[in-house]
């Protein structure tokens, strides 16, 4: 089949699930658009304030998209196209896009509070603690391993001597420099239009200028050559400013700035596809249920291809930051359910970008996800007639941007930390600016936020790696809770939730033998004397182990309590 083709058709696929399931989904559940939203009800210009529709969908896009979209389809390229653009474009429609826009939805009318005060509405507090403690483990391993990958990409390169590599790190100085004066051109951005109230479009225009001359700043003038260690703790204070400022200040601005660094990304590979229109015949289209580094299909596909199909941090961020900055409830269709599917766009775009280098890919010479996207769209966009020069700066671009994003969800991972701490000690119906007695101290944002970072970072400097393949399962229970969780309140208040029986069934079972698979793996590791490191194998046993409890628990709670709210529809 031709690239541009396949592009086209799931393009088109996605386009009529947006404006026939997803308006049928909001029309299901009743979006009231004259609704006070509670950006407005509870606006305190920190954490709750209204957002432009614009300026939320950059924040929202950014931060679900990072680099999962382009990491889980070039991991999961070993089973063929086939199976991973069906996942796409089946998991986008009726999995991630119904996951991401019930959890804001739910979260809207919950005061804008996360997936664990759903969850203590419908099957109460001891069910929402326990949520809490794993969505909370769970985001200080995001934090850990995308401040780890960015500082990777902003460390220098030191010689045995122990001075730095200039040549070598040079790109990663750049990506630094960039990085910095990105921040600074969003505090600009967000102090002018909210402070100065100047036109949006008329401040898009010179944010979008700002970002070409600080690319171009970057590129000429990057000082800055420090060790790995040393931006992991500049990333730490970062996110810990980042995580407590007010929203106007920097997460709004700089995500909607970001966010043009994105769809420049998709554009640039959508243009070389549709331009270069190459063949993907090299590129198997199935290669069998079973690959030595992946797995079996079942469940390895679902599990390796998270954004891009269906996501538990989806469900986080929309219940933590984008909820608190919706503007109309009406925005929350093309907000959740739209930047799901356009993730699914950017997620076939990456396919087509392995199959375009599968001889390298396939031979082990191309491997890294980032190197594999941007080598394979910027060598599409040279093959076009008069681009042929393009390659190596599209590529630095590519890269670049996909940096960017990291870090976008690495501080918007930290607020959500932040807020998962703070909600924990809370009772239900309870806020923070209720919170007394030691609860006040627990809640204190500062304190709730310096445990985090502590902690993230900590990791990120100290193993992460030895846990972080329970990370794919952990996301995706994260992701059936989160279907079980919106479910349930909507059978509670008496709408529509059966399109969620489904989705949410098949992630727990997805996830259960997921875990099921890892636990057999490190106890025959530890029987067989071949565990490298034992005392790691017993750790991700026993993770691993809790985590199906979880499941199983939640489950069986949850399923009680749709069967009860089923009983009592029927009887009335």
């Amino acid at each position: 089949m031709n690239a541009a083709v396949l592009l086209l058709i799931g393009i088109a696929v996605l386009a009529c699930g947006y404006l026939f399931y997803g308006r049928w989904l909001a029309k299901t559940w009743g979006i009231d658009p004259n609704r006070k939203t509670p950006a407005y009800e509870y606006k305190d210009d920190v954490d709750y304030m209204p957002a432009k529709p614009a300026v939320l969908m950059g924040h929202h896009f950014s931060s679900i998209a990072g680099a999962g979209p382009i990491t889980g389809p070039v991991q999961a390229a070993v089973f063929g196209w086939v199976p991973v653009v069906l996942w796409i474009l089946v998991g986008g429609i009726f999995f991630g896009g119904v996951h991401d826009f019930g959890a804001l939805f739910a979260s809207v009318r919950h005061k804008g509070q996360s997936i664990g005060e759903i969850i203590a509405d419908t099957m109460g507090t001891k069910m929402k603690k326990m949520f809490m403690v794993f969505a909370y483990l769970t985001l200080l391993l995001v934090v850990a391993a995308f401040a780890s990958m960015v500082a990777g990409t902003f460390s220098a390169t030191f010689k045995a001597n122990g001075t730095v590599d200039m040549a070598a790190s040079a790109s990663n100085a750049t990506t630094a420099m960039i990085s910095l004066l990105f921040i600074v051109l969003a505090i600009i951005f967000g102090f002018m239009i909210y402070r100065r109230n100047a036109p949006l479009l008329l401040s898009t225009i010179l944010g979008c200028a700002g970002i070409v001359l600080i690319i171009a700043i970057g590129m000429n003038y990057h000082p800055f050559y420090l060790s790995n260690a040393t931006w992991m703790i500049i990333i730490g204070i970062y996110i810990a400013v980042a995580s407590i400022v007010p929203v106007w200040l920097l997460l709004q601005p700089r995500d909607y700035l970001s966010s043009f660094l994105l769809y420049f990304m998709m554009i640039v590979a959508v243009l070389g596809i549709l331009g270069s229109h190459p063949s993907i015949a090299s590129m198997p289209m199935f290669t069998g249920f079973y690959n030595e580094t992946q797995g079996y299909l079942f469940p390895a596909l679902f599990v390796t291809i998270a954004c891009g199909a269906i996501s538990g941090f989806h469900s986080l961020v929309s219940s933590g930051t984008t909820s608190k900055q919706l503007d109309n409830e009406k925005h929350a269709l093309p907000i959740a359910y739209g930047s799901m599917l356009i993730e699914c766009v950017l997620g076939i775009c990456t396919v087509c970008a392995v199959s375009y280098i599968w001889t390298k890919y396939a031979g082990g010479e191309i491997t890294n996800p980032m190197q594999v996207f941007s080598i394979g769209i910027a060598s599409m966009v040279a093959s076009i007639p008069g681009l042929s020069g393009t390659q190596s700066f599209l590529q630095t671009m590519l890269i670049l941007a996909i940096s960017v994003f990291c870090l976008t969800s690495l501080d918007t991972a930290t607020r959500l930390a932040r807020y998962t701490f703070q909600e924990f000690w809370l009772d239900e119906g309870e806020t923070v600016a209720d919170a007394t007695g030691y609860k006040k101290v627990l809640t204190n944002p500062y304190l709730a936020t310096i445990i985090t970072v502590v902690l993230g970072i900590g990791l990120g400097m100290t193993g992460y790696l030895q846990i972080w393949p329970l990370f794919g399962a952990s996301n995706q229970l994260l992701a059936a809770v989160g279907l079980l969780a919106v479910a349930t309140w909507l059978g509670k208040v008496g709408k529509n939730n059966k399109m969620f029986y489904f989705p949410m069934i098949f992630m727990l079972i997805v996830t259960v033998t997921s875990l099921t698979l890892t636990v057999r793996t490190n106890v025959a590791n530890l029987s067989s004397g071949l565990a490298t490191d034992p005392g790691w194998d017993v750790a991700r046993t026993i993770i691993a182990v809790v985590l199906i409890v979880l499941a199983i628990i939640l489950a069986i709670d949850s399923l009680r309590t749709i069967v009860k709210q089923n009983k009592a529809k029927k009887a009335a």
